[in-house]
């Protein structure tokens, strides 16, 4: 494993750690709310994940939709939908990170 990827993955299981130590409070009657650092986590796991997939599915369908632009130009507009398609998951990512802030 190179030196640099072992240094980010103790740097990001140290923050994700970090978050998870609260200060505790007794817990008001009738409340059942995340803490802030939980909500912190789940909202950037949430937008994380959906724009790290959405860009990994947009490096393969942009590199074949510019192969099927080359060979056959008015396939132009398919293709941009497909990119669209791909591109709506960071999207879906967005929103969920806003309702769970939100909460």
């Amino acid at each position: 494993m190179k030196p640099i990827v072992l240094l980010l993955s103790v740097a990001a299981i140290a923050f994700v750690a970090a978050g998870f130590t609260d200060v505790a409070y007794a817990q008001e009657e009738g409340t059942g709310s995340m803490s802030d650092g939980s909500k912190l986590i789940g909202a950037g796991i949430a937008f994380g994940v959906a724009a790290g997939g959405a860009g990994v599915g947009l490096g393969q369908v942009g590199a074949a939709g510019l192969a099927v632009i080359s060979e056959n130009p008015a396939l132009q507009s398919k293709v941009f939908i497909f990119v669209g398609m791909v591109e709506s998951i960071a999207i879906y990512g967005i929103v969920m990170m806003f309702i769970i802030l939100g909460q």
